[in-house]
């Protein structure tokens, strides 16, 4: 009798545990994927309005910088919300047509995101390896036609055979016809083969080659310029003892010499092609490290997809929670770009915060009241006051100055 009054208190006393501990998990996986998806959105949205807004950074490769920034936005807004309401209430609540719609979006914009890295690596190639050929083959039409294609192509892996069903195996049609809250993506061999290598192996494998000409090419314009410059300076010094010895009756040929140097070395048109070869270097190296970020949190995804759909016995084996992870680590890339434009480029870092300041400038602002009049005759109000009220308008003209001269300042 003890014993089973023991058991049935301590079933009674666990089960409210683990039914709190299950919520508590719940509330954390849902914070976490709603983090995700606002920081992707607002992020997103803040590099797509900073390149419309500083004419300093409308330069063709933002072109794609603000089409993949787009397409990243919209993998939140679409493909993660349909995710997270999946792990969170356990079940598809949207019917079987929506199923078809989530899938295919989801295979659309990640195949997107990827062709626009892709077409990244070209437009680098061209602007560091052969930049004599850039201006000729890069115009705006180029691109316009590149982004065009980056955003219709994906349409054909992706809508086409989903809702045509050409993706999956006949017992998983069966099956979601009877179960209609069930959305899982199973696809069959030939299609697991052909969308993973489009929509990543076969891009991946050309960026990486386009990124590998691109920094041994970086690497010698480099040390061409350091060593260019270290033979102006021994020139230099070489000259600057020809001048002394003229001075003291040596020719006079000598500084003629040292002023052609001087011409040479140091003529805007070659502090132009400097600064632009440092530009180019560094906006290389931004998106090589986006383009590394990319692999790296699609990588494990696609291993994944490849490994699961091409051994049965790996996709019995294989717990939900794993096939979570993977999807949300790729999801996280979204999330990410924003975050390496600001840290790595001075310009993208510059043009968000004027864009958050002038955003949120109005916040700053608030209607006038009584105390905000000032009046010398009223000994009430004191001197601090009326500092700190000149002050603040001083400051929010000074931010409405930046707001509306933006285009020029930049």
């Amino acid at each position: 009798m003890d014993n089973g009054t023991f058991n049935v208190s301590t079933t009674q006393a666990t089960q409210p545990v683990s039914e709190w501990t299950e919520s508590f998990l719940l509330f954390i996986k849902a914070t976490i994927m709603g983090t995700i998806i606002i920081a992707s959105i607002f992020g997103n949205l803040l590099v797509i309005v900073s390149v419309m807004r500083h004419r300093k950074l409308r330069i063709i490769t933002n072109y794609y910088v603000i089409s993949l920034a787009l397409a990243d936005m919209l993998v939140a807004m679409f493909a993660m919300t349909f995710n997270a309401s999946v792990q969170i209430f356990g079940k598809w609540l949207f019917g079987y047509y929506m199923c078809d719609v989530w899938n295919s979006l989801d295979v659309y914009f990640s195949t997107a995101s990827i062709l626009h890295l892709c077409c990244i690596s070209v437009d680098r190639y061209y602007a560091i390896v052969k930049p004599l050929q850039y201006s000729l083959y890069m115009t705006k039409k180029v691109v316009a036609l590149m982004i065009l294609n980056t955003w219709i192509s994906p349409a054909m892996l992706s809508f086409v055979p989903i809702f045509m069903g050409w993706y999956t195996t006949e017992e998983n049609l069966r099956f979601r016809i009877k179960n209609p809250n069930v959305c899982e993506f199973v696809v069959n061999k030939p299609y697991a083969v052909i969308s993973s290598s489009i929509s990543f192996w076969i891009p991946c494998t050309i960026m990486i080659f386009m990124y590998l000409a691109i920094f041994r090419e970086a690497n010698r314009q480099e040390k061409e310029m350091y060593n260019r410059h270290g033979a102006a300076l021994l020139l230099h010094q070489n000259n600057t003892n020809g001048d002394m010895l003229s001075n003291s009756g040596g020719s006079s040929k000598t500084l003629t010499l040292h002023e052609i140097n001087q011409d040479l070395h140091h003529t805007p048109t070659r502090e132009r092609n400097i600064s632009k070869m440092k530009r180019e270097h560094k906006a290389a190296r931004t998106l090589g490290i986006i383009m590394g970020t990319f692999i790296l949190c699609w990588l494990p995804f696609f291993l994944w997809y490849d490994t699961v759909y091409l051994c049965e016995t790996c996709q019995k084996n294989c717990p939900d929670a794993v096939v979570a992870v993977v999807f949300w680590i790729g999801y996280f890339n979204s999330t990410l770009n924003p975050i390496i434009y600001a840290y790595f480029n001075r310009d993208f870092r510059e043009a968000f915060k004027n864009t958050l300041q002038c955003a949120f400038c109005s916040l700053c602002r608030r209607p006038p009241s009584n105390l905000d009049f000032i009046d010398n005759r009223r000994p009430s109000i004191r001197y601090e006051d009326r500092t700190r009220s000149i002050y603040s308008e001083t400051y929010l003209k000074h931010v409405d100055r930046r707001c509306s001269d933006f285009g020029s300042s930049l």
